[in-house]
């Protein structure tokens, strides 16, 4: 033991040297200065003690290496017990949205129309807190906090292209169909999704509950209810750039935000307006012409959970997605739902989140029953007034979210432990405040 301790408590300082030193050239490369700080620090202060302890008179080494031991026998112990695992899912809605009543339908009312003075007298509870936004610069606005009109002109020219793109998310399709097996109908339209840029992508059955119940914006008559008969959805992600993205509420991040709403947008045109050339009905949504919520088809397609900010959690990047829908007739098979306790418990025990918005809109508490399930309910209106004073989409809560740092090995490996592990998740929480900080500054 007296040769053998110092051997193994050498190789124990190479092997602290070698990960967190690799761990800081990551976060390096990713801009991140506090965790590349840290890791530095762990890499050579860690190695350097532990090397020194390899080298102190027996039986010092020995004893060096027992606590070793049972640090390691305790951590094995810790990652098997059911901590956290007692998580209930979210549950599904138990009725329909009118999208007239989500604040970006409400944003484009305008006083003194029609609509606009129904709408009120449907909602009379809306006009007080809706007539404050409106007083506000806006989004995008030259006026506002966080103005950059070079940014902003560049976001306002994306969010142009995704209406021009709105004559084409339907039409009729074509008079010969082509028929094959669901199996490969499913496989072909992934792959095609995946090959333009999408990240993940998922079949759901379309259920009334993903379906607004009435027509708040885009394309047809306001107020019309909305009927859609389609049987499938299929969704996507398209990725975020996390760079832009840590910038959040800056202008960077909604240069990228409306960037990937245009790139998610083109994605479910072309396969709209692929399964119409075989045949088939088909239907794209995307930004200002849905007529699905799309957060609950993607989670039902497999491609993720609802966390606390309310936004789908995928499992290689977080809330740091933007989506897109295509719904159809076209005979698919659906994907396992993305129900995920491992996600409900980190964002029980996470609130990063919560403790970074600006404006409070994000619970810090429990979950709720909300339509036959639990949720954390955000507060919209708040969220979207903010939005109006600094002139982006903010993305704070996006941006400090321990599920959106890069899809690489370093964070795999992590997002690996905590989706099997109740100690994991309470472990690397701690890890990510230690590299990270608990409210990490925007990017400048």
């Amino acid at each position: 033991m007296e040769t053998v301790a110092p051997t193994v408590l050498m190789a124990i300082a190479a092997t602290i040297l070698f990960a967190f030193g690799a761990f800081a050239v990551i976060s390096l490369r990713e801009g991140e200065r506090r965790a590349t700080a840290v890791a530095a620090l762990i890499a050579a202060g860690g190695a350097f003690l532990v090397a020194v302890a390899a080298v102190l008179p027996s039986p010092l080494p020995g004893i060096v290496l027992g606590v070793f031991a049972l640090a390691l026998v305790s951590a094995v112990l810790m990652w098997f017990l059911p901590i956290g695992r007692t998580v209930a899912p979210g549950g599904r809605p138990s009725r329909r949205v009118d999208e007239r009543v989500i604040m970006f339908a409400r944003a484009r009312l305008a006083p003194g129309s029609p609509e606009f003075e129904a709408y009120y007298a449907m909602h009379p509870e809306h006009r007080s807190g809706d007539d404050r936004t409106r007083a506000l610069p806006g989004l995008l606005s030259p006026d506002s906090e966080m103005a950059d009109p070079v940014a902003f002109a560049a976001a306002d020219a994306s969010f142009d292209l995704c209406e021009a793109l709105h004559p084409m998310v339907d039409g009729e399709p074509a008079f010969h169909q082509v028929a094959i097996e669901p199996e490969a109908w499913v496989d072909r339209l992934k792959n095609l999704a995946l090959s333009n840029g999408a990240v993940t992508v998922g079949v759901t059955r379309l259920e009334p509950h993903h379906v607004y119940s009435n027509i708040g914006r885009g394309a047809g008559t306001w107020g019309e209810s909305i009927s859609l008969d389609h049987r499938w959805a299929i969704a996507f992600t398209v990725e975020m750039d996390h760079n832009a993205v840590a910038h959040a509420p800056g202008a960077p991040t909604i240069v990228e935000s409306a960037h990937q709403y245009v790139e998610s947008a083109k994605i479910a045109v072309q396969l709209a307006s692929t399964i119409r050339r075989c045949g088939w009905n088909a239907r794209a949504h995307i930004d200002g012409n849905y007529r699905v919520i799309a957060p609950l088809v993607a989670r039902d397609a497999g491609l993720g959970e609802i966390g606390r900010m309310g936004l789908l959690m995928t499992p290689g990047l977080g809330p740091r997605v933007r989506l897109g829908v295509v719904t159809t007739d076209v005979p698919l098979v659906a994907d396992a739902p993305g129900d995920d306790r491992s996600v409900l418990d980190f964002c029980s025990i996470c609130r990063k989140c919560a403790d970074a918005c600006p404006v409070g809109a994000i619970p810090g508490g429990e979950r709720q029953p909300i339509d036959e399930g639990l949720r954390w309910a955000i507060d919209p209106d708040t969220c979207f007034r903010y939005w109006h004073v600094i002139g982006t989409d903010c993305g704070r809560c996006m941006s400090v979210c321990p599920y959106s740092h890069p899809d690489n090995a370093a964070h795999n490996v992590v997002r690996w432990a905590i989706a099997r592990s109740g100690a994991a998740r309470r472990v690397m929480l701690w890890m990510d405040d230690l590299f990270y900080g608990r409210n990490p500054r925007p990017r400048g």
